[in-house]
């Protein structure tokens, strides 16, 4: 008896990508992709090989992080073989008053989602808060590698194909 007041009294999980709770890791829920954190190279190594980065500060438990996970994902899947995807969890960022180009707190500015795209020079080209559309990220990469731009280039449009994925594709 008392099981059976237990399943009736107890409350169904409430995940969900329009509230700040936290469902677990952004990446993996939202966007399935598992393979972005850990982060495959830290700012530093990204330094030593260099390479282009795409620095994305998130937090597990905001709306706006959760809507851009998928956005990440796709920079990953068009630019990571290429350029270094580095997401940063905010709360993991050593509090200090200064740090190093080479330190997550350099270029973090207190806003989620933040995205900072550095050149293989080290340079800022990037720096974009809350959540910013593909093809902003996509035209400084595309600059950056020497790419065509998107006007001379296969359009890819945008097709939902869940509540919170879509995908780019021609037509």
């Amino acid at each position: 008896m008392c099981l059976g007041f237990w399943l009736l009294s107890s409350t169904p999980a409430q995940a969900g990508v329009d509230d700040d709770r936290l469902d677990g890791n952004i990446f993996v829920v939202y966007a399935g992709n598992g393979s972005l954190v850990p982060p495959r190279l830290t700012i530093a190594e990204t330094f030593e090989r260099k390479l282009p980065a795409v620095i994305v500060y998130y937090l597990d438990d905001s709306r706006d992080c959760k809507e851009y996970a998928f956005i990440v994902s796709r920079y990953q899947e068009f630019y990571g073989r290429a350029a270094s995807i580095i997401p940063i969890i905010v709360d993991s960022i050593p509090q200090k008053s200064s740090y190093k180009p080479d330190e997550p707190g350099y270029y973090y500015q207190g806003v989620v989602p933040q995205t900072v795209v550095l050149s293989a020079n080290k340079k800022v080209i990037f720096n974009g808060k809350g959540v910013v559309k593909f093809e902003e990220v996509d035209d400084v990469l595309r600059k950056e590698f020497k790419l065509l731009p998107r006007s001379e280039s296969v359009e890819l449009k945008q097709r939902t194909f869940n509540e919170f994925n879509s995908e780019l594709v021609s037509e």
